[in-house]
């Protein structure tokens, strides 16, 4: 029997506690700020605000290499001998990222890549899948596992508001005269992964409270998500009372698991502060 080993990448967002229990193996990407290249993990998100309140530029962000992943690859055959590797990756359609790891992968035997065609929560809830699989069925053949979690791929659901539109500006996201508008009038655009592509399709208008409000209740309404997990995802700043809310929404909906996921540094530098996303997996 194989060993299967379980990849993706930092821009998942998986948390510590979740890697480390289920051994999932963790590529970084990258952070480009002050002329320095961070990889996603070492750089506290609080250093991103930071550098936009200086310099009202928000740091780029970089797809790991080729080299980094046949680096990856490499150091996984060689910490479990005869393993079979199953790559989960972010989205091909907003990184070059898993294209990278593609070429890599030439090099190896063994090793499988799946495009999830989703990023932070939506790509941490098929890694999450993939690891209740596997734990159910230790035995599992690679390719069939491979085949269980792309069928799930479809129906990874992620929708979410992000914090500020500052960053969105300051990224190139949204035009000048688009960004004065909706700043005069409180507007906040909902974004969702179609096809593996960020869409803006909705716009709220209102506080933090009632945006997060008015994206919950469309998401459910939308979507037929498993109520056995859901995830919500959090860039630092938002206010804990819309956790709170948002807890109990969830418990009165019917969802038997709710884990909280803050987004990791590659994300943050997109959302801004006080961002708020959910994602889960249609039945």
């Amino acid at each position: 029997m194989k060993k299967i080993i379980l990849t993706t990448e930092s821009g998942a967002d998986l948390p510590r506690d979740l890697v480390e229990k289920h051994e999932v193996q963790v590529v970084p990407m990258h952070i480009i700020m002050d002329g320095k290249d961070y990889l996603d993990g070492s750089l506290p998100v609080e250093d991103i605000y930071d550098y936009y309140d200086r310099t009202k530029q928000i740091p780029s962000t970089t797809a790991t290499n080729i080299h980094e992943y046949e680096q990856f690859f490499k150091n996984i055959q060689s910490d479990f001998p005869g393993c079979s590797i199953i790559h989960i990756g972010y989205t091909s359609k907003a990184s070059s990222s898993f294209q990278n790891a593609v070429i890599a992968a030439e090099e190896f035997d063994d090793v499988t890549l799946i495009d999830t065609l989703n990023v932070t929560g939506g790509l941490a809830a098929i890694v999450m899948y993939a690891v209740t699989l596997l734990e159910k069925e230790p035995t599992i053949e690679p390719a069939r596992l491979a085949e269980e979690i792309k069928s799930k791929v479809p129906k990874a659901r992620l929708s979410f508001v992000p914090g500020k539109l500052e960053f969105l500006k300051a990224g190139g996201r949204v035009s000048n005269a688009a960004y004065l508008g909706a700043s005069l009038l409180k507007i906040k655009p909902r974004i969702d992964l179609v096809e593996g592509q960020l869409v803006s399709t909705k716009k709220y208008r209102g506080k933090g409270s009632s945006v997060a409000e008015k994206l919950m209740h469309d998401y459910l309404k939308q979507y037929n998500i498993d109520r056995e997990q859901l995830y919500f995802i959090y860039s630092l700043g938002l206010d804990e009372k819309i956790k709170h809310r948002m807890d109990e929404i969830a418990k009165d909906s019917g969802f038997k698991h709710v884990r909280w996921i803050q987004a990791g540094a590659v994300i943050s530098t997109h959302a801004g502060p006080g961002g708020f996303g959910i994602a889960g997996l249609e039945v």
